[in-house]
This record gives C-alpha cells, sequence and structure tokens, in this order.
C-alpha cells in the first residue's frame, strides 16, 4: 500500500505541472513572457522526432531555460500535439528524488490517460536534469528504447552537462547552449528597437552593414543598464530584483554554480579558494593576467590548480579566456599572458556594485559587454594584440589562413575621435597587417576618416555592441 500512495502522489504532482493537459494552455505567466530569439534556434530542436536524438539545453542559470521549454511547449500545443503527449517534469521537485526517468517515463504516461501511450508521438520534458544521479545513462537508454519519444532536457549546472554530454551522449544527445541575453535581444525585450538605425560602412571594396542611432544618448541609456543588469531576462522586468541584484545573482547564480554545481568533477574541492578567484577575475573583467601574476595574488596558490579553476570556469559559462597575438597577429608558443572577461557583464555590477556612464572602470565593463557579443559565436573568438610599447583589443583571424582579417580598438571616450592621431599603434598594427578598415567605438561619435591610408570608422559602443549581437545571431539562423 506504501507505494501504491506514493505513485497515486507522483501522478497528482506530475498532473498539477502539467495545467495543458486540461486547458490546453502554458500557465499565463509564461505565455505572456517576450520570447528569447534564441527560442526559433532552439524550437526546431524540440519538435524534430527524428533522427532519434535528445536535446540537452544547458547555459548559465537564470537566462531563461525553462521558459524557453514552455514556450516551446507552447509551440507544440498551437500544432495541435495532443497536450497529453506533452509532459514536463522538473527534476529537482522533491517528490521525485530517486526516481529514474523511465519509472517518470512510464508513471507520466499513466497519468495523462491515454488510450495506447505506445502508439503516436510524445515530447517529454525534463528540467534541471543535473539532480538526477548518472542522467547522461539514463537519457542515453531512453532515447534508444522508446523511439515514438522526442526527449529534451535542461540544467543549470552547465560545467558537469558539458561533460557528461560529451562523454555519453555522442550519437544520442545534440547540446544547444543558452547565452545571456545579447544587447540586440536587451533592446528588443525592451521594446527600444526604434533608437535602431542601419548605416551602409564602405570595408575596403566591399559595403558592409552596421546598426547605429539618432538617439545616442538613449541608446547609451539602454546600454548602461544592459551592462549592470541586463544578462538576465528575469532582472529587466523585475523591480524587485533590480533593487537588489547582488542578493539574487549571488545566492542564486554564483554562489549555486561555484558550491553546488558539481565542481569535484574537475577535481576541485575547495570551493571557497575557487570562488575567492572568481570574485577577483569578476572585479578585474577586461584585463591581462598570467599564471605567475594571478599565483601570487591569490595566495600562492599552485599553478596546475589555478588551470583547473579556470576550466571549471570557462566550462560553466562564467568567464572566457581570449589569447594574444604579437604586433604581426602571430600566435605566441606559449599562452603566458592573457585576457579574461566575464561572460555576463552584469555578473560584475551584482558582485559589487552598478557602475555609472562616468566611472573609471566603465570602460573595461564596456569592452567586456562587447567581448560578450562575440562569445555568443561559439566557432570563433577575436584574439587580442600585445607588444612591448602597444595593444590592440581585438583583432580577428581568418579560420582558414590564421591571418588578421580585421581590428577594433574598444574605447568609451570621445577623444579618439577629436584626436585619430592618437592612435598611433593600432595604424601600425594594420599597415604592418595589411589591414585597411579599422574600427574604433566612441561614447555617442559616428564618422570615418583615412590616416597614413588606413580607413577608420568610429561607432559608439553600444551601436557596436549592438552590431555584432545581431549580425551574431543572424548568421546562427543561417547554419
Amino acid at each position: 500500500m506504501e507505494f501504491k500512495f506514493a505513485k497515486e502522489q507522483i501522478i497528482e504532482r506530475v498532473q498539477f505541472d502539467n495545467p495543458w493537459w486540461k486547458t490546453g494552455q502554458i500557465e499565463e505567466h509564461y505565455n505572456k513572457m517576450k520570447r528569447r530569439l534564441y527560442f526559433h534556434l532552439f524550437n526546431p530542436l524540440v519538435s524534430l522526432i527524428k533522427p532519434k536524438r535528445a536535446t540537452v539545453l544547458m547555459g548559465a542559470r537564470r537566462v531563461g531555460k525553462t521558459v524557453l521549454l514552455f514556450h516551446a511547449i507552447q509551440d507544440l500545443l498551437k500544432r495541435e500535439i495532443p497536450p497529453r503527449r506533452i509532459v514536463y517534469i522538473s527534476v529537482e521537485t522533491p517528490i521525485y528524488s530517486g526516481m529514474a526517468l523511465e519509472q517518470l517515463v512510464k508513471i507520466s504516461q499513466s497519468a495523462a490517460n491515454v488510450e495506447d501511450p505506445t502508439k503516436g508521438e510524445w515530447y517529454f520534458f525534463f528540467d534541471e536534469i543535473q539532480y538526477l544521479k548518472e542522467w547522461e545513462v539514463h537519457l542515453k537508454s531512453l532515447v534508444d528504447s522508446y523511439k515514438n519519444i522526442k526527449f529534451t532536457v535542461s540544467g543549470s549546472a552547465a560545467a558537469a552537462l558539458k561533460l557528461k554530454s560529451r562523454e555519453s551522449g555522442a550519437g544520442r544527445f545534440t547540446d544547444f547552449m543558452l547565452p545571456p541575453l545579447t544587447f540586440n535581444e536587451f533592446i528588443m525585450m525592451k521594446g527600444q528597437g526604434h533608437l535602431i538605425k542601419e548605416i551602409a560602412l564602405q570595408w575596403g571594396s566591399k559595403t558592409t552593414l552596421f546598426y547605429t542611432t539618432n538617439f545616442e544618448n538613449d541608446l547609451n541609456e539602454q546600454f548602461i543598464e544592459y551592462i549592470n543588469y541586463g544578462g538576465y531576462p528575469e532582472v529587466i522586468f523585475n523591480e524587485e530584483i533590480r533593487k537588489d541584484p547582488r542578493r539574487y545573482i549571488r545566492n542564486d547564480i554564483i554562489d549555486k554554480v561555484l558550491l553546488r554545481d558539481l565542481p569535484s568533477l574537475y577535481g576541485i574541492t575547495n570551493v571557497q579558494e575557487l570562488n575567492a578567484l572568481f570574485t577577483m577575475f569578476a572585479y578585474n573583467t577586461g584585463n591581462e593576467f598570467s599564471l605567475e601574476s594571478i599565483s601570487q595574488s591569490s595566495g600562492g596558490v599552485k599553478k596546475h590548480t589555478l588551470m583547473k579553476y579556470m576550466e571549471y570556469l570557462e566550462a560553466a559559462f562564467l568567464l572566457k579566456i581570449v589569447r594574444r597575438v604579437d604586433k604581426s597577429a602571430k600566435r605566441f608558443q606559449r599562452d603566458n599572458f592573457f585576457k579574461i572577461y566575464l561572460t555576463n557583464p552584469s555578473l560584475r555590477s551584482a558582485l559589487f556594485s552598478p557602475v555609472p556612464a562616468t566611472d573609471d572602470r566603465m570602460g573595461n565593463l564596456v569592452e567586456t559587454a562587447i567581448m560578450a557579443q562575440w562569445l555568443h559565436r561559439d566557432w570563433y573568438v577575436p584574439y587580442y594584440a600585445r607588444w612591448h610599447n602597444g595593444e590592440v583589443d581585438m583583432v580577428g583571424l581568418s579560420q582558414a589562413t590564421q591571418k588578421p582579417i580585421w581590428a577594433v580598438e574598444v574605447k568609451w571616450t570621445n577623444r579618439f575621435f577629436q584626436r585619430p592621431k592618437d592612435l598611433k599603434k593600432l595604424v601600425s598594427f594594420c599597415k604592418i597587417n595589411n589591414i585597411s578598415n579599422t574600427l574604433v567605438t566612441t561614447i555617442d561619435k559616428s564618422g570615418s576618416i583615412e590616416l597614413k591610408g588606413i580607413t577608420i570608422h568610429f561607432l559608439p559602443a553600444a551601436a557596436y555592441a549592438y552590431t555584432v549581437g545581431r549580425r551574431t545571431f543572424e548568421k546562427k539562423l543561417e547554419y
């Protein structure tokens, strides 16, 4: 009788979590939320029954994964998939603790009260899958055993999910990374698209499309808000969270990633040391480091331990290590120096405090925000160039030839627009590497000049961040 009673409780919970079985609609709370642009990339993976692969949705905490799942469910309902053949289970719900995925499948099918569950297609969504031990083994078995079920799982333990998915899911899982909001998504979700206009820049022999604005002050206001709060959809629209983003992000995002999301998989036992290291990186986002300098500033932590920590923090999608090239854009044989960026600039503001536009630290945060847009291109990450008396913030190398094809100097000042001759290092780098066009960001100035045979385009930093984010998403749509 004890098992029967437990089973009845589980059935009640499954029915509670799937209200569309009765109403034909997801909860109004989720239905009202604006869809992220990434929904258009994710949704085709959910609806694809063949080939037989499970979709693994991963990403940092609070970037909107659960909402994305419910929007996918709503799309299935609109396509007239029978509501009782769509099942959502949050694995972290205590009543499901210790249950295997196959048990949940069978109980859910029983709870749905479908005449013949072996016939017809089913769509199962398992949220927060990392709370199930050996989830990857269970999921692989389900994919092989249930030919008529499409499985989609999500989880916030991104580092663990990525590791396990690669180890056990080869040929069975399709990974989908949901990053923090891009600036163009932020503008769209805030309903501020009227601030943006297209502009065509003559880039060598080609005309290249960029985006800029006629409302520089208004766009900068949105950009500063994005830098301080904008990586998480929930923060944008929830005034209570905005009053204390530090508590929200520190407790619900950072601490859970650093303390709960299985750093032991990477051989990490000292989570306090990991936490301290991440805090240092967050405060100094956009700065150059070396293992030697990190070891000294962290109280003598061994270099191989630091490498393990940084590998985990990258796998957890909290930061990105950007590599260095020299003045001739050649890679160094030993990567002794590198830059570290937060994947989301608002992490820094939440850990410490929001930063006003006039703060000296805004330059590094603007650079971090722009790099964050590039990081959405998981197939392509820029480098930076540094030599004994010069630096260029971002350098793009051809994937085919590894030769430099573009260079960008990220500034949060109008000084170089007013005094372009001060850009000697950038111009020198471009001439040495046969780059005929380059770009420099400003606070609110636009224009193009020619200096020593190099065309320099000036664009507001906010407009450039929008351009990179939007064009990155458009390129993903093409794939």
